[in-house]
């Protein structure tokens, strides 16, 4: 069974659309197929602000989040993580606000010259931030939560008292997350949604798409889609599948050119992750163990 997908959303563009007390969404006009109906930026906090993903280098989503600030002072520009949609306005915001950038470390040109995902070379944060490095605005205590998986330098950022953890592309409510190698890794990944798990959080706002109200029911069920989708990738193995296009051809219908080429990326991050356990051989050839999944089962 998929995970219950929601694509309802029908946030304004480039305009505050209040949240909750202290949280404004600001929504990117830069839809696509794989950014479902664009950015989500936020504004956290009502007498001091962060902005929590700026989002992509467009001056109408610029001008809507200062108009959004109303002269309010920013203390923190919050990366989620370095993709060309959620990082590149985080420089030209930092100018028009005196507010340091803050994220986790920048990727490396070699590595990011190894994939053709869309990386934003240019992301220097002022602050790195680790795992549990916390920053105060407002007030309201928010944690940073390194999610590495679909990237490397991932974030995920909690608003503690509340309980409210801005998911940025670990966890979704439209779609399942892209998990492209090298850069993406799938245990890395499941790791993550794993320890998500053991938090308390109540509510997701994710980077793209609608809020996630049930969060720990729909973590499971990521972990179990992956799940199911190994078998499928398993079993298109034993019939003699061999590439990722191949095997993208029999489990994937609808879609556009280039969500083809993701999903080819996330049954490449499958087969890397069956390799790395000692299931698949040279040619990618299957050997299969008395455990039939390399994925741990889902634990109710």
């Amino acid at each position: 069974m998929p995970p219950d997908f929601n694509c309802n959303f029908d946030a304004p563009y480039e305009a505050p659309h209040p949240i909750a007390r202290g949280i404004v969404q600001v929504l990117a006009q830069n839809p696509k197929d794989y950014t479902f109906r664009g950015t989500n930026s936020f504004l956290v906090g009502e007498t001091e602000l962060a902005i929590i993903d700026p989002g992509p280098l467009l001056d109408s989503h610029i001008d809507a989040l200062m108009k959004a600030v109303a002269g309010r002072p920013v203390r923190a520009i919050l990366v989620t993580h370095s993709h060309q949609d959620h990082s590149p306005a985080a420089a030209a915001l930092s100018q028009l606000t005196g507010a340091p950038v803050m994220g986790h470390r920048p990727i490396d040109a070699a590595i990011a010259a190894l994939t053709t995902e869309d990386v934003d070379l240019a992301f220097a944060p002022d602050r790195e931030l680790t795992d549990q490095d916390s920053i105060t605005i407002d007030g309201r205590v928010i944690r940073a939560v390194h999610t590495p998986g679909h990237f490397p330098n991932h974030l995920c950022y909690a608003l503690e008292q509340e309980r409210i953890l801005f998911s940025g592309d670990q966890v979704m409510g439209w779609s399942t997350t892209v998990i492209s190698p090298p850069l993406g890794n799938l245990e890395h990944y499941l790791n993550s949604l794993e320890a998500l798990l053991t938090r308390e959080d109540r509510l997701y706002l994710p980077s793209h798409g609608p809020k996630i109200d049930n969060p720990h029911h729909y973590v499971r069920q990521l972990i179990e889609h992956r799940h199911c989708r190994e078998q499928q990738i398993i079993a298109c193995l034993q019939k003699g599948c061999r590439t990722p296009a191949e095997i993208v051809s029999q489990i994937y219908t609808g879609l556009t050119p280039r969500l083809v080429q993701a999903a080819q990326q996330s049954v490449q991050a499958h087969l890397d992750y069956l390799t790395a356990q000692g299931l698949l051989g040279p040619g990618n050839v299957y050997h299969p163990r008395p455990t039939e999944s390399a994925l741990h089962p889902v634990q109710s």
